[in-house]
């Protein structure tokens, strides 16, 4: 795993996994693993190459799949490819159809697919794609996704792992409304059906990270010096989850953060207006 700097490491304490508890709650289940191709989904399929599983990887990047997939079963677990863009209806559905005829069904997804995108609103005014292409990676297909397997979840008991992002629990930032909308949005339907879950039998688990270091924040420059999660470090938070089944994670200073949304929120409106205006409203987007 990469070295954390003096500051990673007091924001970002180590994760230890009891393996010997993972590969007894794994043995032989079957696990979907949606935007498998970097990042923290590729993290998590590596981490779990060394398991008695069956990985179900998908992603838009065929090539990108088959390579992970060479990897990982040149040790223990079994691998799925399947290339599908979850905006795409008919690649959805194909996707589905591949699914529901797997004969030991489906034990855990693992939501992780997802799309960010910083933008002023006035660089947006005739960017409605914007909006829409965001809300339907990060909301509507992992909520299409969900519907559909449900009933397979229920019949083995399984757990639904939703990869969101620290932004849900704060107050909204600006340049941020596409972002954050979508991934609230899910977040909120997903705490909303996760009492109707429970009583069918499937656990929920919702991992709220920070800034983590993965391909998909590298075109925005301010980030690059910003202390950061690495993608190894949230791939053993995910996999423990699958075995402590413990319903959230959050970064241990993340209730500063929540405490100061609710006390000074509005405050905050008012400075980050004053900084907009002395910048001309001008923010690099991505």
């Amino acid at each position: 795993m990469p070295k954390y700097n003096l500051i990673e490491r007091f924001l970002f304490f180590p994760t230890y996994i009891n393996r010997e508890k993972l590969k007894n709650k794994l043995q032989g289940k079957t696990i979907l693993i949606t935007g498998a191709s970097s990042g923290i989904g590729e993290q998590v399929a590596d981490f779990l190459g060394d398991f008695p599983v069956q990985l179900i990887l998908v992603a838009r990047r065929e090539e990108k799949l088959l390579t992970l997939k060479t990897q990982i079963e040149k040790r223990t677990a079994k691998v799925s490819v399947f290339s599908a863009d979850l905006r795409n209806q008919e690649e959805v559905q194909n996707l589905l159809a591949f699914i529901h005829q797997l004969p030991a069904g489906l034990d855990i997804v693992v939501s992780n697919a997802g799309k960010s995108i910083r933008r002023s609103i006035f660089h947006s005014l005739d960017r409605y794609h914007d909006f829409t292409r965001t809300m339907a990676i990060n909301y509507f297909a992992p909520v299409q996704l969900l519907l559909s397997l449900i009933p397979l979840l229920q019949k083995n008991q399984g757990q639904i792992i939703n990869i969101s992002t620290i932004n849900a629990l704060l107050w909204p930032f600006p340049y941020w409304a596409a972002y954050q909308a979508s991934k609230t949005a899910f977040d909120t339907w997903f705490r909303s059906v996760g009492p109707e879950l429970h009583a069918l039998g499937i656990s929920t688990s919702t991992i709220y990270l920070p800034l983590v270091k993965t391909p998909m924040i590298q075109p925005t420059r301010a980030y690059q010096t910003m202390p950061a999660m690495s993608s190894q470090h949230v791939a053993k938070i995910v996999c423990k989850s699958m075995y402590t089944k413990k319903k959230t994670y959050k970064p241990w200073w993340i209730i500063f953060g929540q405490f100061a949304s609710l006390i000074f929120g509005k405050y905050l409106e008012r400075l980050l207006a004053i900084f907009i205006r002395k910048k001309g409203g001008e923010y690099e987007d991505n």
